[in-house]
């Protein structure tokens, strides 16, 4: 399973500094993943760890957290102010990118098994991993806490999910699930009030506010219960809040699911809420970590608005989202620190991050590495690139208003192109490093022979897959810009022309990469499978280049 899960574990333990400290190290001891935040409270006694991984890697970092939780942590003794059922008292995992919730909640059903089973705490599931309706929310699981746990668990009811259905007095019980993504984002306001700044969050969250009379008094249903006007937006909590370090109230709003209520969304209706008090909105700020996903479709969105073309790099949309949320106006919202993705890595590698003149200068050298297929990489990545360009030259532009709409999502689609070229770059490069590293393995027994030989075929074979997606995405998007030479700019025809050459050049030259590494790989049906997907893209290649072609000839011949 691939992707990238965000854990964010709850520990009832926030003033013993070593034994947060040994819960911290437990993460950070695990290969693979990264931690991100310690964020311990005395008052409440509980500690909030946040990292992330691939899925694999971060369920074994939870286990080990949590077994140096129980270890570590005696609930007989523990007082705190927060709410909690456990040495452990909650860890839920969230898909980030690459993963969906589906993959998570087996995710959680597996962490729950082995705590359960391996260090005999009980186990509840909660939010999406939920087994029954009763045990979703996180409040229903916990009540009556820590000292009540041991009669619930005396409740058929109750059993847990896993583990055994006895009271562990020493770790309680965990809580263990599945949710989306919870951003932590505050609006600013040019006001100090923070009745005004509170009255606009009633009016957006989603439980909104108590509905009154034409008198003013509160009106209830027929069992006494306040009847609630529920807000603008769904997924949202959120209260109206001064902080005096700002100088200025805030809207203080939890998006609890950032696919139904996005930041960019709760910006504008923020806008639009506070005029109507007269207040107007100055700034945002984002309080912990933000997916990349969200930062681009922020960006997407007010290109959108202005009736621009979205299909510019990344960075453009990440910097425009910033510029439009005001995320800089209390601090500055620096890209590398805030996007859990980059957090983790750079968008792209060495190589693709090198200047052109350092790119060919080290591909020239005397080393094998970067070669052909790093270059063939690079020259899709061109490609894709000049295909953008040509469509953003016509989007906006007198005259071409008819095929504005048709040209918008190839623009986008060449840019999500174009990055996935970049990333092939170094990609190539590795599986060539991969392929000499297995060479080097040692063979001094017929185990150490066996290891090596797996391995070098393993390696082979990555070798042969990689040049194989550059050619897939060079096919894929000659055939979608086919209607970029039709309709694109007329002044930017021999640009067109050149991203398709760039492309098929793409394909072939990957082409030669799948081509001198199948004789290399033992396994016949791999080898006679894959030569016949390259001979088919490569004759896809051609045929698609050639109507770009022929295309951009006879525009050209009618100017």
């Amino acid at each position: 399973m691939s992707g990238i899960v965000e854990c964010v574990p709850n520990f009832s333990e926030g003033r013993n500094k070593s034994v947060i400290d040994a819960i911290a190290r437990s993460i950070e001891n695990t290969n693979g993943v990264k931690l991100l935040d310690v964020d311990p409270g005395a008052d409440t006694n509980r500690t909030v760890m946040t990292f992330v991984g691939p899925p694999d890697t971060v369920i074994v970092a939870a286990f080990e957290a949590i077994k140096t939780a129980s270890e570590l942590i005696d609930m007989r003794q523990h007082h705190g102010a927060h709410p909690r059922i456990g040495a452990t008292d909650v860890c839920p995992l969230v898909p980030v990118a690459g993963i969906t919730m589906e993959e998570c909640v087996r995710l959680a059903h597996l962490l729950g098994k082995c705590v359960g089973e391996e260090l005999k705490i009980p186990v509840f599931l909660y939010e999406a991993a939920a087994t029954v309706p009763e045990r979703t929310n996180l409040a229903d699981i916990r009540k009556g806490e820590y000292e009540g746990l041991a009669a619930r668990l005396n409740d058929p009811v109750w059993k847990p999910d896993y583990g055994p259905a006895e009271f562990n007095a020493r770790s309680g019980a965990t809580v263990i699930g599945a949710r989306e993504f919870l951003i932590a984002y505050n609006i600013n306001l040019n006001t100090r009030d923070q009745k005004l700044a509170h009255k606009v969050a009633l009016n957006i969250r989603e439980a909104g506010r108590a509905k009154r009379d034409e008198h003013g008094n509160l009106m209830r249903d027929s069992a006494g219960n306040t009847i609630k006007e529920p807000g603008t937006l769904r997924a949202v909590k959120a209260v109206g809040w001064y902080i005096p370090e700002y100088g200025r109230a805030q809207i203080s709003m939890n998006l609890v699911n950032s696919k139904i209520t996005p930041p960019h969304l709760a910006f504008d209706e923020c806008c639009q809420q506070a005029a109507a008090f007269g207040l107007r909105v100055t700034g945002s700020e984002l309080i912990g970590l933000i997916p990349l996903e969200a930062m681009l479709e922020a960006g997407r969105y007010f290109l959108r608005k202005q009736e621009k073309s979205a299909g510019v790099p990344d960075s453009e949309l990440i910097h425009l989202a910033i510029q439009s949320m005001g995320l800089n106006e209390i601090n500055p919202f620096d890209p590398m620190k805030k996007i859990i993705e980059y957090r983790l890595a750079p968008p792209f590698g060495p190589l693709a991050q090198m200047s052109i003149t350092k790119f060919v200068d080290e591909t020239s050298m005397d080393s094998p590495a970067p070669g052909g297929g790093s270059v063939s990489a690079t020259a899709g990545a061109m490609g894709a690139a000049l295909a953008a360009m040509v469509c953003n030259l016509t989007i906006g532009k007198k005259g071409y208003e008819t095929v504005w709409e048709i040209l918008k999502p190839l623009a986008e689609e060449a840019q999500k192109s174009k990055n996935n070229f970049l990333k092939a770059i170094d990609r190539d490069t590795e599986a060539f490093n991969a392929v000499m590293a297995a060479f080097s393995l040692p063979k001094s027994n017929e185990l150490e022979k066996t290891a090596r030989a797996t391995a070098i075929q393993d390696a082979n074979k990555g070798a042969v897959k990689i040049p194989l997606s550059v050619m897939q995405m060079g096919v894929e998007l000659l055939e979608k810009i086919i209607p970029v030479a039709e309709n694109g700019n007329a002044n930017a025809l021999s640009d067109i022309g050149v991203a398709a050459l760039m492309l098929r050049s793409a394909a072939e030259g990957a082409f030669f990469n799948v081509k001198i590494n199948l004789p290399n790989i033992i396994d016949q049906d791999f080898v006679n499978t894959h030569q016949i997907e390259a001979d088919k893209l490569l004759s896809l290649a051609r045929i698609a280049e050639r109507k770009i072609l022929d295309i951009v000839e006879q525009r050209m011949n009618r100017k």
